[in-house]
């Protein structure tokens, strides 16, 4: 194969396509299984409001850092390798925060799986482009978006049964389990990969350029920027809902992951809603602006002390799922930027890079806020104001992408 050229497949294969799903959800579920666990794991080892949100941030570290490393290393080593690396940091992260008795050491092995996650993150869309014939590339890429939510939501659904065998710990233990799962499974499928091997050396130079190319077009810096809002509002919800419900409204914890985990995974239906409508040609940037738009409103309804708690709790579900079209919308976008399929990692990762400034910028920024003026409802301008800037964003990513002529 030579560099820059992807021999097109005459089908999708779906099972491929799960399996490089999985991995995605096993990272994901690291991700989501501390804000479910921020009350148990403050219990056990003495943490403060703002320790569990670093906490819960800390997984983001290598994503702010180093998310375009990352991105093009899948470029130059392969998708598949780097997946499957990916998986094995996550394990020995997990695997590290079994044992820890303290902040810094569960810390530590939250950045452990950080790394993990990012590799996953940037180098399992590389695996379903490869794995998917052209005509569902942009779905396939969509509903790729499931990933996160659906990851959070698993382990959410856990939490309450498993808890109650072994704490905080046996939720540890069974994101280690999926990542097994998922790794194997992807492991498996290899052969249907194919077109995600590495590049000879050869290639490596030509590599080099097909990534700059990425870097230089304003639409990419754009979609990281709109999904860096979008970011920092769905994680406000994923982190600090289910304390709020515990610590403030009092619920039993099989209430609180409940009502979290249906939050959460309204999420998915909304992605599956963004990827249809982009392969049925509507164009991304009204999806993104639709998406800011709506997850703003409902946002601001969540955060309003005047409405009652019932009408709040189904605001922030509509925030899932409205907002489920803006990471549908972005992550597709490679099928546009990507010229070849050695620039998926390279936008996957500049984008992720960005983007993640919200998850790990906004869990301690709605704490402190939370903490210096005494209420939940004060910290409404961030969310919110994230999402206007969301609108303006995706109206500039909308006239971008027209100069990409008939790509969408």
């Amino acid at each position: 194969m030579k560099a820059g050229v992807q021999q097109e497949r005459v089908a999708t294969h779906w099972l491929a396509v799960a399996a490089a799903l999985l991995c995605g959800v096993a990272v994901a579920s690291n991700v989501g299984k501390v804000s479910i666990m921020i009350s148990a794991l403050r219990e056990d080892l003495g943490l403060s409001l703002v320790q569990a949100g670093w906490l819960s941030s800390a997984i983001n570290v290598f994503a702010v850092c180093a998310a375009v490393v990352f991105g093009f290393s899948a470029d130059r080593i392969g998708g598949l390798r780097l997946c499957l690396t990916g998986v094995g940091l996550s394990l020995a992260g997990g695997a590290a925060s079994l044992l820890a008795t303290s902040f810094p050491l569960l810390l530590a092995g939250r950045v452990i799986e950080g790394a993990g996650y990012m590799a996953v993150a940037v180098s399992a869309p590389i695996l379903l482009s490869a794995a998917s014939r052209l005509e569902d590339r942009r779905f396939v890429l969509g509903v790729w978006g499931t990933y996160m939510p659906g990851g959070i939501g698993l382990v959410m659904i856990a939490a309450p049964l498993l808890q109650g065998l072994g704490g905080w710990r046996v939720i540890w233990g069974f994101a280690i389990v999926l990542l097994l799962a998922g790794g194997v499974s992807a492991w498996l499928q290899r052969r249907h990969y194919r077109f995600a091997e590495a590049p000879t050396e050869d290639q490596e130079e030509r590599a080099l350029a097909v990534a700059r190319e990425v870097m230089r077009q304003p639409l990419a810096w754009t979609l990281g920027l709109l999904f860096a809002t979008w970011a920092l509002q769905h994680f406000t919800l994923i982190v600090w809902l289910p304390t709020f419900l515990r610590e403030q409204r009092g619920l039993d914890m099989h209430w609180v992951a409940a009502l979290s985990c249906i939050m959460v995974l309204a999420n998915v239906p909304g992605n599956v809603i963004g990827g249809t409508l982009l392969r049925r040609g509507v164009a991304r940037g009204k999806l993104l602006v639709l998406g800011s738009s709506l997850s703003g409103l409902f946002m601001y309804a969540a955060f309003s002390p005047a409405l009652p708690d019932a009408v709040r709790y189904l605001a922030c579900v509509a925030v899932s799922l409205a907002g489920g079209l803006i990471p549908s919308s972005i992550l597709s976008a490679s099928t546009v930027i990507a010229r070849t399929s050695r620039q998926i990692g390279t936008f996957q990762g500049l984008s992720l890079q960005i983007s993640n400034l919200g998850q790990l910028l906004g869990p301690p920024l709605i704490a402190a806020l939370v903490a210096s003026r005494g209420s939940w409802e004060a910290a409404v301008t961030l969310p919110v104001g994230a999402a206007m800037l969301g609108v303006l964003l995706g109206a500039a990513a909308w006239r971008l992408e027209k100069a990409y002529g008939a790509g969408r």
